[in-house]
């Protein structure tokens, strides 16, 4: 790999700019507005003024859906996923899982989920 491609990765990592256009297309096609560019325009200043404390992140799930996502998981009424489960809804969800602080042992709670996710 060359060096100026490596460094091209390593800025689109350190910057996490994958994972943004991965939820900014999910917003998007979950939305379907009519204005695609003044919706995806509003969605970063959501995520700006959300990583400043100042209003609320954009969100493609609610509590609801994320309920019924664990539930799924949770296929016998435990009340608790494994870590490989929660790593793997992580992904369907496009979501990083990189900074994980579970370990495979780990039980994962429908809060713990509600909250993490």
């Amino acid at each position: 790999m060359a060096a100026g491609e490596q460094q091209s990765r390593d800025y689109l990592r350190r910057h996490r700019l994958p994972e943004l256009l991965h939820r900014l297309a999910a917003l998007l096609l979950y939305h379907r507005p009519e204005r695609p560019r003044e919706f995806l325009i509003q969605a970063l200043e959501r995520v700006k003024a959300g990583r400043r404390a100042e209003g609320e992140y954009p969100y493609l799930m609610d509590e609801a859906n994320l309920a019924a996502m664990f539930e799924l998981l949770d296929v016998v009424g435990q009340g608790h996923i494994t870590a490989a489960q929660y790593r793997e809804a992580l992904r369907t969800l496009g979501l990083s899982t990189e900074d994980l602080q579970f370990g495979d042992d780990a039980n994962i709670t429908l809060d713990v989920f509600k909250e993490e996710v």
